[in-house]
């Protein structure tokens, strides 16, 4: 009774295993980035960065007064209008969809916390505890960015983090540093992080 031979299987090619481990990255890297949104825009980060900057060194009226708290309000405003029309920008030149998918569940995560912090805004300011607002801005938009952050690039709730960080500083310092904390961290912290999302993720 004759057995049949036992065949050794082929050693495997270097330049082969090679390939297919770069298939497999290009199949990761792929996996990752239609389940993230990566068209958030690192130089509309930048905008609102220099627009902060501006803000905090020409206001001329008392910090924590009314007007002060209303000019502020005010360029929030404006700083999501310019970080939404540049992010539009950039999502339209990258094909990706701002409803949809990865769009959608950022924008979901990131506006309950900017609701609340509307609200918060509205009864601290009717009660007159103006010397609050600092850090519960910081506070909610950096929770608002970490929630988001985990639908697009990595460092994007990172720096969510870091406003969450300071603004826990601004909630327990006195009121004129709390200004400070506040006004440098909506500057320095868009500038940073802008710059270098903008660098590393295409624009």
């Amino acid at each position: 009774m004759s057995t049949a031979p036992v065949r050794t299987p082929a050693p495997e090619s270097p330049a082969l295993h090679a390939r297919a481990m770069d298939n497999l990255a290009f199949i990761r890297d792929t996996m990752e980035r239609a389940g993230a949104f990566t068209a958030v825009s690192g130089w509309g980060m930048v905008g609102v960065g220099i627009l902060a900057a501006a803000v905090g060194i020409a206001l001329p009226f008392a910090p924590l007064s009314q007007r002060w708290t209303l000019a502020w309000i005010a360029t929030a405003a404006l700083s999501v209008i310019v970080s939404a029309a540049a992010t539009a920008r950039k999502a339209q030149r990258a094909h990706i969809p701002l409803l949809s998918g990865p769009g959608q569940k950022l924008l979901l995560a990131f506006a309950p916390a900017m609701l609340v912090g509307v609200l918060l805004t509205v009864v601290l300011f009717r009660a007159g505890a103006t010397t609050l607002l600092p850090g519960t801005w910081l506070l909610l938009y950096g929770a608002a960015v970490v929630g988001g952050g985990v639908f697009s690039v990595r460092i994007v709730p990172v720096m969510g983090a870091c406003f969450m960080i300071v603004g826990a500083l601004a909630l327990f310092a006195s009121p004129a540093i709390s200004v400070a904390i506040m006004e440098s961290a909506f500057a320095l912290l868009h500038l940073g992080f802008g710059v270098a999302i903008a660098r590393g993720h295409g624009g």
